[in-house]
């Protein structure tokens, strides 16, 4: 039973559960960037490029011919599929481009205001009475 119970205390800690949280949300966003890069901004670029869609940009490998689609292509041998790649890269960059903003934020959010000068403790009775005694003996 003693592992259990380190196993519940493990699982309960406020980090474990902050991570968890955090995979769940990070899984869910990537989803809607990857649709916004897939869905916006390749077929914009692909217009902007000639109307070509970059997914499905490939070079054969085993003489399979340009003209298939890529899944055709894919199933004839090996491809390098460097559109794929490129509509990924994107995902990435615009991915952790977002996340970069949003941590920015909270930094900026996290800094507190430099706390004004606290009052000096004060002085014990004795260095009180030393100074005094330095003063007088300066005069």
């Amino acid at each position: 039973m003693g592992m259990m119970q380190e196993f519940k205390a493990f699982a309960i800690k406020g980090n474990v559960i902050d991570l968890a949280v955090g995979v769940i949300i990070g899984a869910a966003f990537s989803k809607i960037v990857d649709s916004m890069v897939q869905d916006l901004i390749m077929p914009v670029a692909g217009k902007l490029l000639g109307g070509l869609d970059f997914t499905n940009y490939y070079l054969p490998l085993n003489n399979q011919g340009t003209h298939l689609a890529l899944a055709e292509a894919k199933k004839a041998g090996a491809v390098f599929a460097y559109g794929s790649f490129i509509t990924i890269l994107l995902n990435f960059i615009i991915l952790a481009f977002i996340i970069f903003q949003m941590v920015r934020a909270l930094n900026k959010a996290k800094k507190e205001e430099p706390a004004a000068a606290a009052e000096p403790a004060p002085t014990p009775e004795e260095v009180v009475l030393l100074r005094e005694i330095r003063d007088s003996l300066k005069k």
